[in-house]
Parts: C-alpha cells; sequence; structure tokens
C-alpha cells in the first residue's frame, strides 16, 4: 500500500483469481489465387459461401487454392485467407472507369488508404474493389440532380408506328444517352435507348406502336403533339424520387447536393445475368460532412468505400462544381444527363510466382498479430513448402504446416505406383527434418459444382480439417488419423492409392498415406511429423499437445513479468501452472508432470540477471500406431495360467 502522511484508511484489492487462459487451437491459414478479393491481407472465413462472396467461385486458375481452403472449412470453421496475385508490371490490376488508366493495382484496403484514398486523377472516377478482369463486367451509372434523373427534351422527333427507330431534326442526340428511357408520343410509351447510330437516329429496345392519327386530325397534327419525349434515368424506378437537397444541406444553406449511384453486373461475368444490379444507393452527398438523418455520414465517396463489395472511389466527378466541399454550398452538377461508367483495363495477369505466394504467407510470420495453429501448403512446390517451414512455422513455433506433394507427382504420373511412390518419398526428401509440419500422400478427385466437373486437389486442406475435428470432438493431443477420426470427406477417388508395402515406405519416410479401404471410407492412415530423429515429437498429437502447453502457459506466465523474483511469486506461478496440467492430464494428454520453480533453478545469479525460471516436465501421452495380436491354441487340458505370457 502507498505510505500515508497523515492518518486515514487505505482500501487496495489484489487479484489472486488468475488462471491459464484457453488458446485457439482449430484456428487455419491459407494462401490462395482467386479471381476477386484483397490480396496481402488476412481475412478471416467461416464457411464456404463466405469464401465465395469474399473471393468468387473457383476458375481452371484457381480451383485448388479455392478447394483446399473450402475442404479445411468442412471440418471447422475459422480459417484466415490470404489472396496472391501476379504484382509485376504485367501482372493483376484493378479495372477502373476510365480506358486511358495507368497501371492500377490497388491490393487492399489499406493499400486503398494510403495509396489512393485522397484521389488520383488519371485513374477515372471508380475502381474496381478488387483486382482481376471480373471488374470489367462492373458498370457505374451516376444520377447526379433532378435534370439527370428526368427532364424533357426539346428536340423535333418524327415517330412511325411499329419502328424500332426515332428520326428527329436536331438536339436529341446531345440531351439523351444509351440506356435511357424515352416516353414517346401522347400515350408516353417507354423505350429505352439502345443505340445512337448518327447525329439524327436513335434506335429503340422495341418498336414504338402508337397510332399516327388516332385521334388527330392529320399525321402533322399528331407528330406535333409528340413532339418533346420526356428523357428519364434508366434506374429511375428504383428510386422514390430525384435527388435534390438534403436536409443536412438544406438546414446549412447548401443546395443540390444530392446524387443516386447504381453499381450493375453489365457483362453478366459476375451474376451470371447481363444487367443484374449487384448495388443501389440513394440520396447520398457530394458534401464530404453531409450526414443522415440517423447521424451517420452520407457523403458519397465514405459511403461507397465502406459498404460496396465492387467499387473503390477515386475522384470526383469532372465538370461540377464544389464537389468534395462543405455542405453549406452550392453545388454544381457536371452535367444534365447521368454519369455512366463501364469499366476496363482489368487484369488477372500470369499465375503468382513463388515469390509472391511466399510474400503472401508472411502476413502469418508474426504470431501476435495471427493466431493460427494450421497452415495449408495447398499446392506448394518445394520453394514454398520450405519457406513454409523455415520462415513461418520454425520461428512461430505454434503452428503445423500441411503439406500434399505436387500434382505432377500424384496425379496422371505414368500409372506406376512405385514411381509415384518414389517421387513422393523424393520430394519429402528435399525438405527439412521438422515437428512444425506433417505431410500426406495424394490428391482426391472431388466435384466442382462451380463448374460441374470433377477436379483433383491436394490433401492438406483436409488433413488439416481432421485434426480441427479431433481437437473438436476430443482434444489437440488426439491423433487425427484412423477409422474412428481420420474420415476424409467429399473422395471420388484418390490419385495414389498405395497398397501396403508401399504405406511401410511412405511411414518409413515421415509421409502419411491415405489409403481409401473398401467399404472403409478414405482414411488418414498415419500421424507422424516430419521430423526425421526418432523422437516423441515425430508425433502429430504430441506436437501438437505441446503447441497447447506451451501457449497456454505462456500467456500466463505474461502476468509474471516485472514482479519480484521471491518465494511467493514461485509459489504462485506453480499454483497457476499445475492444476491446468492436471486438467490436461485428466483429460488424457499427459500421463504424469512436475513443475520445479524454487531456489535450485532460480538461482541468485538468475534473479541478479533479472530472469525467472519455471521448469515444466511432462510425459506425453503416445497414440497406439502398430498392435500385435497373438492367438495361441491350446490343448483342451491345458490351464491357461500356464501359457498366458509365455508368447508373445
Amino acid at each position: 500500500m502507498a505510505l500515508q502522511v497523515s492518518p486515514g484508511i487505505n482500501v487496495s484489492e489484489i487479484d489472486l483469481t488468475t488462471v491459464v487462459p484457453t488458446v485457439s487451437t482449430t484456428t487455419g491459414g491459407s494462401v490462395g489465387h482467386f479471381r476477386w478479393g484483397p490480396i496481402f491481407q488476412p481475412i478471416l472465413i467461416s464457411d464456404e459461401n463466405q469464401l465465395v462472396q469474399t473471393f468468387q467461385t473457383p476458375s481452371t486458375n484457381t480451383f485448388i487454392d479455392f478447394f483446399t481452403s473450402a475442404n479445411f472449412l468442412n471440418y471447422g470453421n475459422q480459417l484466415f485467407v490470404v489472396g496472391v496475385k501476379n504484382t509485376d508490371a504485367t501482372g493483376a490490376q484493378n479495372a477502373t472507369s476510365n480506358t486511358n488508366s495507368k497501371h492500377t493495382l490497388i491490393k487492399n484496403s489499406d493499400d486503398y488508404e494510403e495509396n489512393y484514398s485522397d484521389g488520383i486523377a488519371s485513374t477515372g472516377t471508380w475502381a474496381a474493389k478488387y483486382a482481376g478482369a471480373l471488374g470489367n463486367s462492373l458498370r457505374v451509372s451516376s444520377c447526379l440532380g433532378a435534370n439527370a434523373f428526368e427532364s424533357t427534351t426539346t428536340a423535333n422527333v418524327n415517330l412511325t408506328a411499329n419502328s424500332t427507330t426515332i428520326t428527329f431534326v436536331a438536339g436529341l442526340t446531345s440531351q439523351v444517352q444509351v440506356g435511357d428511357t424515352l416516353l414517346l408520343g401522347v400515350d408516353k410509351e417507354e423505350r429505352q435507348v439502345s443505340s445512337i447510330t448518327n447525329t439524327t437516329v436513335l434506335v429503340l429496345s422495341s418498336a414504338y406502336t402508337g397510332n399516327t392519327t388516332s385521334g388527330f386530325s392529320s399525321a402533322a397534327t399528331y407528330q406535333a403533339a409528340a413532339q418533346n419525349p420526356i428523357r428519364r434515368w434508366e434506374y429511375a424506378s428504383f428510386f422514390k424520387k430525384a435527388p435534390g437537397t438534403s436536409n443536412y444541406a438544406n438546414t446549412r444553406g447548401g443546395s443540390n447536393d444530392e446524387l443516386h449511384i447504381v453499381v450493375e453486373d453489365e457483362k453478366g461475368e459476375i451474376t451470371g445475368t447481363a444487367g443484374q444490379i449487384l448495388e443501389t444507393y440513394e440520396n447520398l452527398s457530394v458534401a464530404f460532412d453531409a450526414k443522415g438523418d440517423d447521424g451517420r455520414t452520407i457523403f458519397y465517396k465514405d459511403v461507397i468505400n465502406n459498404k460496396s463489395q465492387w467499387l473503390w472511389w477515386l475522384r470526383h466527378f469532372e465538370g461540377g462544381s464544389n464537389l468534395g466541399g462543405a455542405a453549406s454550398s452550392t453545388f454544381g452538377n457536371p452535367g444534365s444527363l447521368p454519369d455512366n461508367r463501364s469499366f476496363t483495363q482489368g487484369r488477372d495477369g500470369p499465375q503468382p510466382s513463388d515469390g509472391n505466394y511466399n510474400l503472401a504467407f508472411n502476413e502469418f510470420n508474426d504470431k501476435t498479430k495471427t493466431d493460427v495453429s494450421l497452415l495449408l501448403g495447398a499446392g506448394a512446390n518445394q520453394a514454398r513448402a520450405i519457406h513454409l517451414i523455415n520462415n513461418i512455422a520454425e520461428v512461430r513455433k505454434d503452428c503445423v504446416v500441411c503439406l500434399t506433394p505436387p500434382s505432377a507427382m500424384v496425379v496422371g504420373n505414368d500409372g506406376t505406383v512405385s514411381k509415384t511412390m518414389d517421387a513422393v518419398i523424393a520430394f519429402r526428401n528435399t525438405l527439412p527434418s521438422t515437428s512444425y509440419a506433417i505431410m500426406d500422400s495424394s490428391y482426391k478427385l472431388q466435384y466442382d459444382r462451380y463448374n460441374d466437373k470433377n477436379r483433383y486437389v491436394p490433401l492438406n486442406g483436409d488433413t488439416a480439417g481432421l485434426i480441427v475435428r479431433a481437437d473438436i470432438t476430443r482434444d489437440a493431443w488426439y491423433s487425427p488419423a484412423g477409422f474412428n477420426r481420420g474420415q476424409i470427406k467429399n473422395v471420388l477417388r484418390l490419385s495414389y492409392n498405395p497398397i501396403k508395402a508401399q504405406r511401410d515406405q511412405l511411414y518409413k519416410s515421415g509421409i502419411n498415406p491415405v489409403v481409401t479401404f473398401p467399404g472403409q471410407g478414405t482414411v488418414l492412415f498415419g500421424d507422424k511429423t516430419l521430423l526425421s530423429q526418432p523422437s516423441a515429437f515425430d508425433r502429430i498429437n504430441v506436437r501438437r499437445l505441446f503447441i497447447v502447453l506451451e501457449k497456454a502457459i505462456e500467456l500466463a506466465a505474461n502476468f509474471t513479468l516485472f514482479e519480484f523474483n521471491d518465494e511467493f511469486t514461485r509459489s504462485q506461478f506453480k499454483n497457476l501452472i499445475e492444476p491446468f496440467l492436471r486438467d490436461v492430464q485428466g483429460r488424457r494428454g499427459i500421463t504424469d508432470f512436475q513443475v520445479v520453480c524454487d531456489g535450485s533453478n532460480n538461482t541468485g545469479e538468475v534473479i541478479d540477471r533479472n530472469e525467472f525460471v519455471g521448469d515444466i516436465y511432462v510425459k506425453p501421452n503416445r497414440s497406439i500406431n502398430y498392435i500385435q495380436l497373438n492367438f495361441v491354441a491350446v490343448r483342451t487340458g491345458v490351464e491357461f495360467t500356464e501359457v498366458v505370457g509365455k508368447f508373445g
């Protein structure tokens, strides 16, 4: 307690109720090349539907990474996914609304905020939210002001019944644009403008059917009555009224700040239907400080950036006045017509390089930033696999890498399974010895419902998923292999189904065979890590056990920092750790333990170095890998006690 300088009572609380916390052991991490989505930024995905929503459906170039992630999510519901694309000068780029834009690659929200949020004049008004050719299917139509919403034209038009064309004398092409709706004739028939062929002819979406003489003394009288057709924004029916002045601007003396925005799948590449509306935004404002009645911003830049799944704002519309100014301003619209922008210049680029993949995997190298327990190798080759082991898992020491041999070694090999086995073993031998990585033996053929075809996909997503399922149904220190917990989902067949003799060779090399047994399904039939040295850590369950113990106790030990290294602190530490280890022991993770934290390992020299030592000894439980069944036949008159234990 603080020393008091005058009589009084000081009340304080001391909290001695700390416990070893529960730690996450079922969160995965993967890197994938996708058609859409942010790149070089971890996104937490909980199921396959969210995976599709964020990164879009798989294609021929992206299905391996997509289904590796999707397969993991069939077993668990926590996967950090990092998108990756080729970022070379000829690599991926975002589609924009400016056909002459420079190379524009907006990697993710952080990249946008740092490099694009202040406005980039040379890249157009809008950019697709993410890089890729899919963005070229976008079209944005912005309606600024009442005149852009609807206006009466000043043109001498000639209407012919049952015709898809309108001819006119002057002015109409400057007052309408493709997509606008025209209300034609005295009956105001609605027809959309399909094209403008020249300065005196418009083509309609369907024929005008009006009778040019009914109710009129002559055709000339009818034509006179039908002059000056009304032009209407093509999306007017989606909105209650024309944009005008927001309440916020009106109360501050401003005017004409509102606009409506529509985002459309113009080419149908996103939804499968050309012209499908993706998003609509009503009564936004071009004033940076404008707010709606609920107090939230209605500034169109902020609303689009925060809510749209498809767009980034890049700059204000050309030709307007005071756009982006205070709500007290009088705003001038860019023109009397809607601002329609079709997107171009988006591209996927070549397949990402090993360097691109490794840069994306580096998003997982800081365990204080992203908490993952399993890393999916997907279709990793030697370079990526070694990077994952040496630079991620071995540095973090709290996660396990799941690998599968490259496709060329196990899919469509020359048909000789022994050569497949040799190739798989040779690949494993190029990787380092480590207890922080595991490797399975094959790819599986599974149905791709998005493209109606079968695909071969690496099994490491399933292997990681089995570990998660073992954790959920039992505990992290249970083996994920075997008939009880090792059943793999969605298998049409294996690309390589090793027989017993080959399984023996694979297992000696630290490769866990995946086997289809007739009538019993497809099973992970091994639980080894890639540690070459004979050790308890050459088993998945032991490595996972120690990851759990180390993560949990490390978190608990943080609260010992900056305390005194005396008998009280050491006793408090032991009393914190021992109940946790007893709980693990009761759940069959360990068979025995001992915690040493006293003067024997916290000597005066240790204390003088401002250090604290706690030695934790545990005996891990082992999974059964080999079963010996001895059947002994004995004569009728022999007592079992005479022979039991004599053979083995």
